[in-house]
């Protein structure tokens, strides 16, 4: 699986001139474009978006620095449309604008060629099933979540802050599937051209009880399910989520369905639900 991410990265760098149809890159690498975003977002911390712009205008940069060379020849061979398009893009990355680029003490930013290599950590176990789980609903307070470098906005503490503790209760009341109690649920994520990310949050139950007006549902189809199972505080969730992808899903044979991903903790254990399908 390294070998074809890092195909597909090299795919992508003699293509830095040209349209870079990810469908194509995600074919290099043998899965599904959704699994491809998805796997380069959670290993990188960018989107594969934004790896793209960040490596253009490094190679832009390097490109002005030679003698003759227009910035809005630059501009165009990398895919913006006007040299104003790319003046913005190239001042915010390097903090300069392009006509001073070709100065020779000029300072500039550099983003190398990302690659994907295995490294040997401590053997610590992972406990995990696989579970096949019928069409559910989820039922709770739903954000609209902005991800620019994995950075979210509204962030999970400002979603939390935002629900009242009779809510979470009441909420908690209503559930009566699996997982049990509160759930957190991460769903729909899509890259835009820009590099950032969207998903839906929903913070709130499983249940089989009548939608109610002041809460947003959620409805899942059936799916393929891997779960893993955590003893610990919120630090060694996010360890063990990282893990997951970096570890368990390479070594697998199984790669991301496009479904939602679920979180449901009681006191000091908690499950991670991760949507799955067959390669």
């Amino acid at each position: 699986m390294l070998k074809r991410m890092n195909e597909a990265l090299s795919y992508i760098e003699v293509n830095l001139d040209r349209y870079i149809d990810l469908k194509e890159v995600a074919k290099i690498a043998y899965c599904s474009e959704y699994h491809f975003k998805r796997l380069f977002s959670l290993l990188s911390g960018i989107t594969i978006s934004e790896y793209i712009r960040r490596r253009r205008l490094t190679v832009a940069a390097l490109e002005l620095k030679n003698q003759g060379v227009k910035v809005i020849d630059v501009a165009i061979k990398y895919g913006y449309q006007s040299p104003d398009a790319f003046a913005r893009a190239f001042q915010s990355f390097h903090g300069v604008k392009p006509s001073l680029a070709k100065n020779l003490d000029q300072h500039l930013k550099a983003y190398p060629k990302m690659s994907f290599q295995l490294t040997i950590q401590g053997g610590i176990e992972m406990n995990y099933r696989i579970v096949e789980k019928e069409s559910f609903k989820v039922m709770g307070v739903k954000y609209e979540v902005e991800m620019v470098n994995e950075v979210l906005s509204p962030t999970y503490e400002d979603m939390i802050a935002g629900i009242s503790e009779e809510t979470m209760k009441e909420l908690e009341s209503l559930s009566n599937g699996e997982p049990a109690g509160l759930v957190h649920v991460s769903t729909n994520y899509s890259e835009a051209p820009s590099g950032k990310a969207n998903f839906e949050q929903f913070i709130g139950a499983i249940t089989t009880e009548k939608d109610q007006p002041k809460y947003e549902t959620l409805e899942v189809p059936a799916l393929l399910w891997v779960v893993f199972e955590i003893d610990g505080d919120w630090t060694e969730i996010e360890e063990h989520w990282q893990r997951i992808y970096s570890e368990w899903l390479p070594s697998s044979n199984y790669e991301l369905a496009e479904g939602p991903e679920m979180l449901a903790s009681k006191e000091k254990t908690s499950e991670i639900w991760i949507s799955i399908k067959k390669k």
